[in-house]
C-alpha cells in the first residue's frame, strides 16, 4: 500500500515507541501534522522552538529514549539549535525533525533555506536529509540507533516539503535495536586488583545511560565496599545523598574538602561521565593527559576513553552494563578506607546545610529548609543556569533517580520547558522549576504551554533584578563598574495570572510557605516570585564582598 512521506514518518515513530513529540508548527511539514491527526502520539504545541527542543531533551533525559521535536525550516531550526546544543553537551538522546525547502529549490537560497549538514554538524551526532520517501523507515531507524548508542546525543533529520507529500511503497518500520556494551572479565578482575591495592579510592558517577536498576546496583556496590561516591555536575540524582557513602557533588563550587579528596585519591573510578570542564573544576582536579591518581574510566563510547585523560584501565561499557558486572566482586572484610568514607559523608552533610541568614528580608537558606521538609523524595526539580541554582544544587538532597533535569551545558532558559516536559511525562509527581529572573525570561512563554495542557507545575522565580552570575564575575574582575547586567522585570505573579495560571509574590521569608501551599492547592501552573536582595549573590558572599567596593 502506498503512503505519503508524512504518514511514513509517523508510522516509523510509532514503531519505535514514541508517545509524545514537541513542536512549533510550520507549513514545511504539514503532511506530518496531517498524519499525526489520526495518530495516538501526543503532540505538545510549544511557543518557541528552543523551548520545544528543550522539552524533547528533558524527555530524553528522564526516559533514556530519544525525545522527539519537530520544527520548521530556517528560523525555526536555528531557534531549536539551543536545545540541540544542550543535548549534545549533556549526552542526551534526541531527534530533531526539520521541515526543509522542496527539492527542486535547493541551492538557490530559497525562502528560509539552510544547508543543515553544514550548519548543524557541531550540534548533532548525525545530520541527514531524506530525499526519497521510500527510505524513511531506514533513516528513522538509523536516527534512533545513532541517538542512543555509545555516547548518546541528538540527531537531525531534514524533511523536504515535497518529499513528505510523495506517495510511495515502503517497508513497514521496525523498532531500532539498542546496543549493549559489556565489560570483559579481565577488566573486572583488574578492577578488583586495583581496589585491593587502594587506600584512598573514590568513585565519581556521571553521564547518561543509567536506569533505576543501575543506580540501585551502584548503591549496593558502594555499600559492600564502603566506597565514597561523588556525583558529577548536575547528575546528583544518580546517588542517594543521605546514603553513608555519598561524598558530594563534583562540579563548579565544589566543597573544598571534597576537591582535596579528589586530588589526593590514589584510585579514581569514573563511571559514565567525561569529567569535562565543569566536573573537573576547570580541569584542575586531574592532570592532563596523565592524572596523578590511578584512573579507571568507564564510558559507553570508546572515543571518549583517552580523549582527555589517559586511563590506567579503560572500559568501554554503558554505566548500566558496567555496574551489573560488579555484583560478583569480593569486598574486603574491613576496608582500610571506611573511616575516610564516613568523614567525607559528614563533610557533605555540613556543606549541604543551608545558612540561616543572608542579606535582605528573604533568606533562601530557610526556604530551602522548608522545601526539604515539605516535598516528597520523588519530586522532580528542574533549573536552567545562574547563581540562583546554587541554592538547589548545594542544599537539596536528592534521594531518588529521575528527579533532576538540569543542563550540564549551563544553558539559561532550560528549567521551565523541562518542567513542562517532566509534568507531562509524570503527571502524578510534583515538579518544581527553579529559575532566575534572567533565566525565566529566556523561555517564559512556555508557561502558556503548561497552561494549555493543564500541567500544575510550580516555578520559583528567584528575582534579584540582574544577570546574577555575570554580575558576580563583573564585580570580581571590574569592581564597581556595572555594565550590561541590570534587568527591568515584569510582575511575575501578574504574568502567571495573565496566562491563566496562579501567581504569588514573596518579599519575606515568612511569606514563602503559605504562598507555596496556595500554589500547590491551586491545581494550576504557578509562579512564585521570590524577591531576593541583590547582595545575596551566593549563599556565603555578598556582591560587596566580591568586589571589595564599599
Amino acid at each position: 500500500m502506498k503512503r505519503t512521506g508524512g504518514h511514513l514518518i509517523v508510522e516509523a515513530l510509532k514503531a519505535n515507541g514514541v508517545k509524545r513529540i514537541s513542536c512549533v508548527p510550520g507549513e514545511s511539514f504539514l503532511a506530518v501534522l496531517d498524519a499525526l491527526h489520526d495518530s495516538d502520539i501526543d503532540v505538545i504545541v510549544c511557543r518557541q522552538e528552543g523551548g520545544a527542543a528543550m522539552m524533547a531533551d528533558a524527555w530524553g533525559r528522564l526516559t533514556g529514549e530519544p525525545g522527539i521535536c519537530m520544527v520548521t525550516r530556517g528560523p525555526g531550526a536555528t531557534n531549536a539549535s539551543a536545545g540541540l546544543h544542550i543535548a549534545r553537551q549533556d549526552s542526551i538522546p534526541m531527534i530533531l525533525f526539520i521541515g526543509q525547502v522542496q527539492r527542486d529549490a535547493r541551492e538557490r537560497e530559497a525562502f528560509q533555506e539552510v544547508e543543515y549538514r553544514r550548519a548543524f554538524t557541531e550540534f548533532a551526532k548525525w545530520v541527514g536529509e531524506i530525499d526519497d520517501a521510500a527510505r524513511i523507515p531506514e533513516f528513522v531507524t538509523r536516527a534512533f540507533a545513532v541517538a542512543t548508542s555509545g555516547r548518546p546525543g541528538p540527531v537531525v533529520l531534514t524533511l523536504p516539503e515535497d518529499m513528505l507529500r510523495d506517495l510511495v511503497e515502503a517497508p513497514e518500520a521496525k523498532a531500532y535495536m539498542p546496543v549493549a556494551s559489556h565489560p570483559g572479565k579481565s577488566q573486572i578482575d583488574e578492577l578488583q586488583s586495583r581496589l585491593r591495592a587502594a587506600k584512598r579510592p573514590l568513585v565519581i558517577v556521571g553521564g547518561t545511560r543509567w536506569n533505576n536498576e543501575a543506580v540501585a546496583a551502584l548503591q549496593s556496590f558502594a555499600e559492600r565496599f564502603k566506597l565514597p561516591v561523588g556525583c558529577s555536575f548536575r547528575r546528583q540524582m544518580l546517588f542517594d545523598h543521605l546514603h553513608p557513602s555519598y561524598a558530594g557533588d563534583v562540579g563548579i563550587g565544589i566543597n573544598p574538602a571534597l576537591a582535596k579528596e579528589v586530588k589526593e585519591a590514589d584510585l579514581l573510578i569514573l563511571i559514565g561521565g567525561r569529567f569535562s570542564e565543569m566536573p573537573s573544576s576547570g580541569y584542575t582536579l586531574m592532570d592532563i593527559p596523565y592524572p596523578a591518581q590511578a584512573l579507571v574510566h568507564v564510558h559507553p563510547d570508546p572515543s571518549e576513553l583517552g580523549r582527555v585523560y589517559r586511563p590506567d584501565l579503560a572500559i568501554a561499557a554503558s554505566p548500566a552494563d558496567f555496574v551489573a558486572a560488579l555484583a560478583d566482586l569480593e569486598a574486603p572484610a574491613e576496608p582500610v578506607w571506611a573511616d575516610r568514607t564516613a568523614r567525607m559523608h559528614a563533610a557533605y552533610l555540613t556543606w549541604s546545610t543551608p545558612p540561616e541568614t543572608s542579606p535582605g528580608a528573604v533568606h533562601m537558606g530557610r526556604i530551602m529548609d522548608w522545601i526539604e521538609a515539605n516535598t516528597a523524595d520523588d519530586t522532580i526539580f528542574t533549573n536552567g543556569a545562574g547563581n540562583y541554582a546554587t541554592w538547589l544544587h548545594r542544599f537539596h538532597r536528592f534521594r531518588r533517580f529521575n528527579t533532576q533535569a538540569a543542563p550540564a551545558s549551563g544553558s539559561m532558559g532550560y528549567g521551565l520547558p523541562a518542567a513542562v516536559a517532566a509534568k507531562k511525562l509524570f503527571p502524578e509527581r510534583e515538579v518544581i522549576c527553579f529559575a532566575g529572573d534572567g533565566c525565566f525570561m529566556m523561555h517564559g512563554q512556555e508557561f502558556a504551554t503548561g497552561v494549555q495542557y493543564g500541567l500544575p507545575l510550580i516555578t520559583l522565580v528567584i528575582n534579584n533584578g540582574m544577570y546574577g552570575t555575570i554580575r558576580m564575575h563583573q564585580e570580581r574582575d571590574y569592581p564597581g563598574r556595572v555594565s550590561g547586567t541590570a534587568l527591568t522585570n515584569p510582575d511575575f505573579a501578574a504574568f502567571a495570572r495573565a496566562y491563566g495560571g496562579h501567581g504569588e509574590t514573596v518579599k519575606t521569608t515568612a511569606e514563602f510557605a503559605p504562598a507555596f501551599e496556595r500554589a500547590r492547592a491551586s491545581g494550576k501552573p504557578a509562579i512564585i516570585e521570590v524577591v531576593l536582595d541583590p547582595q545575596a549573590i551566593t549563599p556565603t558572599r555578598t556582591l560587596d564582598q566580591i568586589s571589595g567596593v564599599k
